[in-house]
């Protein structure tokens, strides 16, 4: 095969000296394959099989769990760091649970490689994590649907909250907990980067990415919060 365009997403130690690996793939998705000698001490592939550096791989396998051969990078791993380095592993971790084996997800692949640039820089990281969850949520066909339970286009004038299991929203009352039509009305046209709409669209992400998630937290949001309450302790 053709060398593939690859990002490690995890590693986890395998027998003595090789490690189970989760990769993204331009052309062939979430790939889990073994890397045999990778954690033996001076192997080359060990400094070259790291977290957010492009990757070129082969692999050799039928089953679901293949057998990497080569690999090779030509570009250093992007540098993340405290917050940044939480954003890159939640990502990672997000792909790794959500992405069934094998399906083919070009466009993940690629807005992946555009959020690893943005995580390094503060201003840009929520933004750029809403785009591949939204990018995520639309190739698995798992977006939310900008309609109520009954089909019908969202009342302006009414509060709603969201259903997983529909893709839908469901009307409430106006004292209770939900998000009024109007501005579910913004994110339906795209505006997702919207000033004044970061905190629903990470809600609403959230409450779509759920159900492809299973009820097991994600380790790196739970890092992410500890991360924030030491910095509401400290201040």
């Amino acid at each position: 095969m053709q060398p593939q365009p690859a990002y490690l997403l995890h590693k986890r130690a395998y027998r003595e000296t090789s490690a189970l690996v989760d990769v993204l793939t331009l052309e062939h998705g979430h790939i889990r394959a073994v890397a045999q000698g990778v954690q033996r001490a001076g192997s080359k592939s060990r400094a070259k099989l790291q977290p957010f550096a492009p990757l070129h791989l082969t692999w050799i396998g039928e089953g679901d769990l293949k057998r990497l051969r080569m690999m090779e990078t030509t570009q250093s791993a992007v540098l993340l760091a405290g917050e940044g380095l939480l954003c890159g592993l939640y990502a990672n971790e997000l792909l790794t649970r959500s992405l069934p084996v094998g399906l083919p997800v070009g466009e993940v692949f690629a807005i992946y490689a555009w959020t690893l640039e943005r995580l390094t820089r503060p201003a840009e990281r929520a933004t750029a994590l809403r785009r591949l969850e939204i990018t995520l949520l639309e190739t698995l066909d798992a977006e939310p649907v900008f309609a109520d339970v009954d089909e019908r286009p969202l009342d302006p004038a009414t509060r709603y909250t969201y259903s997983p299991s529909s893709r839908r929203f469901s009307p409430v009352t106006a004292d209770a907990p939900g998000w009024d039509g109007r501005t579910l009305k913004l994110l339906a046209r795209g505006d997702w980067d919207a000033p004044g709409l970061a905190g629903l669209s990470k809600a609403l992400t959230r409450a779509a990415l759920a159900p492809l998630l299973g009820p097991q937290p994600l380790r790196s949001r739970e890092l992410m919060q500890r991360l924030s309450q030491r910095r509401r302790g400290l201040s």
